[in-house]
């Protein structure tokens, strides 16, 4: 019996020869498995993947002997429409030592995640030589939910996967680049898609506990319910740091998921709740460390951080059938999501005097929306072309979002208030068509609209600000595919996207902070990229890729929700390469392996230099893995980031390191395992990220040196971690 994995690591029956699917899966491909008895070659169609799904009634086939496929996220050949998409597997995701839960995005090949302020913010993320801030052109989804935020108090693109339980995860569906008629909004650099679980293979609890007050509990299961499947799971955490103010982190999450068939071929009903309170220590200047004014781990002023919260609904459909003479494939899905933030934040010390610089930004919001496509399979007569229409609805209904001077997290001055209601609408069609074995395209064009209406609440100078605003574009995107040529595909990849701006910048004529006219930005702005790659397996069980990209920004404005402004930045231009390794060693050995370089630059020098700051140059990761089902189990991971330029120049830069984590895990029965998480494994003493700007502490104040209100310039860091241990148990039924 032929057995292929699917994302949840179970082996499901994959029968090729139904007659009511034959028609589908008449385009054929050659791929060689990492594993195959007595060396067979594995046949593969386009469409295995909706095979294996599809609950087909047992046939009589041809025994070929068991063949276990490992679903990698290079296992693309014959499959993928460029070099730089994938698919992440839980089997990848299960040894991986995780600090954050948004670590989960650190699989796609190049993409680094960090944080600058408390651990309840959402983090920072970087990508393709983009400082993508908090999301601002990678765009997320989960459960068909969209995570980045518009229009957002503390800036476009907020993007907060804190809810993210990694153990639920089933797989990570990436791509990078502009190229994917589905990808819309906040996407110039990709997107990651991430799913839950609908069936658990065990029920279980986690409980973790370690160093600075760190504990987590998880309890998860899932049972069958009337011909259904329920899974329930309900997490708790806590953790201090190492900082000197504790960081006091208190993380409640649930999940709720009622499900039928499989994602291909069935429904689910999910609901959310997570809730999050913390006590923040922002990056401070480094001059305060270096002069012992406080401690490598310490903060300039008391009572930053903040609470959030985020309850959810969601629903998805998807089926098959006919229509017109050809098998088709239908999705739906709906949400709504309830979201809140109140964030406390002091990046500049004490510049405005003793009180300190201490403001609040607040967002409450109700998003809904959802998003339908189907897919016609052509048949013989048309080259077996796929055919793709789809549209997709997103409503932002922000009853109040703010900026507020605040004094110890109590309000003094409202800077800004305002009112927003942002749609957003798309329609979408790709055209599919594998002209012959060895050559196909995909056509594809996206039209967005963006329509929003600002109406100002509060603000001595922002009365005049407000209005509507509106953006529409469209953007045509191609692909060409030449292979297999034996274990080896080339592809090249064109295409328009864009990433909206806040919708207030889009109204401004006065800045709210002193009255001053400012001049108003477009709400949509163009992006522009390319790129070439080729993947092959070099050796069986190898699987690599090689990509050469550029991107074009028509703007880098940016949404300065510490001012309530929007920056403008002016027009850029990157480029880069990237290779992506993925090995299974044999016997339990897995390992992948990343390096990605990049350039940016702004086409316009900016501040007398032309260096986009915080775009990270290079950054490389070797992550190794074992687990052969046996007692032993555990995985390390060294993570790379190169040295990147603080401002224009590129005088000031950031320092360079590795770091390491490890997981060790050992099984004393079925029922019962332990693990030892190590982060930071060999102590390095290096900064999470780097800024360079103003700021002032408090000796500073005392001295008269913080003169003309703009603070002294310098380095501003936010120190890694130090070497943190965590032991974990779970107990499985």
């Amino acid at each position: 019996m032929l057995t292929e994995r699917d994302s949840q690591g179970t082996g499901l029956p994959a029968y090729c020869c139904a007659p009511e699917i034959g028609r589908i899966a008449k385009r054929e491909y050659f791929m060689k498995p990492h594993h195959t008895a007595g060396g067979a070659r594995l046949r593969i169609t386009r469409w295995s993947w909706l095979l294996a799904a599809l609950p087909l009634p047992a046939l009589a086939v041809e025994t070929l002997g068991e063949v276990t496929v490992q679903a990698s996220k290079q296992a693309q050949i014959g499959i993928a429409d460029s070099a730089s998409e994938g698919t992440v597997t839980t089997t990848q995701l299960a040894n991986r030592p995780l600090l954050r839960p948004a670590e989960v995005l650190e699989t796609v090949p190049g993409l680094i995640v960090t944080q600058h302020s408390g651990d309840g913010k959402a983090n920072q993320y970087f990508l393709r030589g983009f400082n993508l801030d908090h999301g601002s052109d990678f765009t997320t989804t989960v459960l068909g939910m969209p995570v980045n935020m518009v229009s957002h108090a503390h800036g476009q693109g907020y993007m907060d996967l804190n809810f993210l339980i990694p153990e639920l995860v089933s797989g990570i569906q990436y791509r990078k680049g502009v190229y994917a008629v589905e990808d819309g909004d906040f996407s110039a650099t990709g997107s990651a898609r991430i799913d839950y679980q609908r069936a658990l293979p065990v029920s279980f609890v986690d409980l973790g506990a370690g160093q600075n007050g760190y504990r987590r509990a998880l309890g998860a299961a899932s049972t069958p319910l009337g011909g259904l499947t329920f899974l329930g799971a309900v997490e708790a955490s806590s953790n201090n740091g190492p900082w000197e103010q504790p960081e006091h982190l208190g993380r409640t999450n649930a999940v709720l998921r009622l499900s039928s068939g499989t994602a291909n071929n069935g429904f689910s009903l999910s609901a959310l709740a997570y809730e999050a309170r913390w006590t923040a220590t922002e990056h401070v200047p480094e001059r305060a460390i270096a002069s012992g004014e406080i401690g490598r781990y310490g903060a300039l002023s008391p009572r930053d951080g903040g609470r959030t919260h985020r309850y959810s609904l969601s629903g998805d459909w998807a089926t098959t059938g006919s229509q017109f003479g050809a098998e088709t494939a239908t999705k739906a899905s709906v949400y709504v999501i309830d979201y809140g933030l109140n964030l406390f934040s002091s990046p500049s010390g004490f510049i405005n005097g003793p009180q300190g610089d201490q403001h609040e930004q607040a967002d409450r919001r109700t998003v809904w929306g959802g998003q339908a496509s189907r897919s016609w399979f052509l048949g013989p007569r048309l080259f077996d072309s796929e055919l793709i229409l789809g549209g997709q609805l997103r409503r932002d209904d922000i009853g109040s979002v703010g900026l507020y001077d605040t004094v110890l997290r109590q309000r003094t001055n409202t800077v800004r208030e305002d009112r927003i209601r942002q749609t957003a609408t798309a329609l979408y069609s790709a055209l599919k068509t594998p002209w012959l074995p060895w050559l196909r395209t995909s056509l594809g064009i996206r039209y967005d609209r963006i329509q929003a209406e600002v109406t100002p609440l509060g603000g001595a100078f922002n009365m005049d600000n407000g209005g509507t605003a509106s953006g529409s574009q469209t953007s045509p995107k191609l692909g060409l595919v030449l292979g297999p040529f034996g274990n080896t595909e080339f592809y090249a990849n064109w295409g328009r996207g864009f990433h909206s701006n806040d919708a207030r910048g889009a109204t401004a004529r006065t800045n709210p902070k002193d009255g001053m006219p400012v001049e108003a930005v477009p709400l949509m702005v163009r992006t522009r990229g390319s790129e070439a790659g080729v993947r092959t397996s070099l050796l069986p069980g190898w699987q690599s890729s090689l990509t050469l990209w550029q991107m074009e920004l028509d703007s880098e404005l940016v949404f300065i929700g510490d001012e309530g402004v929007t920056e403008p930045k002016g027009a850029s231009r990157r480029h880069g390469l990237e290779w992506s390794n993925d090995v299974a060693l044999g016997k339990g050995f897995h390992l992948d392996a990343d390096l990605a370089l990049s350039r940016a630059r702004f086409k316009t020098p900016v501040n007398g230099g032309d260096r986009v700051p915080n775009a990270i140059p290079r950054t490389a990761s070797l992550a190794v893995s074992y687990d052969e089902g046996g007692r032993w189990f555990g995985g390390l991971r060294l993570r790379y980031l190169g040295a990147y330029a603080l401002e224009e120049t590129g005088q000031e830069k950031s320092t360079p390191f590795w770091m390491a984590n490890l997981k060790l895990g050992y099984r004393l029965d079925r029922q019962l395992q332990f693990s030892l998480d190590v982060l930071n494994l060999f102590g390095r003493k290096a900064n999470d990220i780097e800024y360079w700007g103003g700021a002032c502490t408090r000796n500073e104040l005392n001295a008269g040196a913080c003169g003309g209100g703009n603070g002294i310039d310098g380095r501003l860091l936010h120190p890694l971690e130090p070497r943190t241990v965590r032991l974990g148990m779970r107990i499985s039924f």
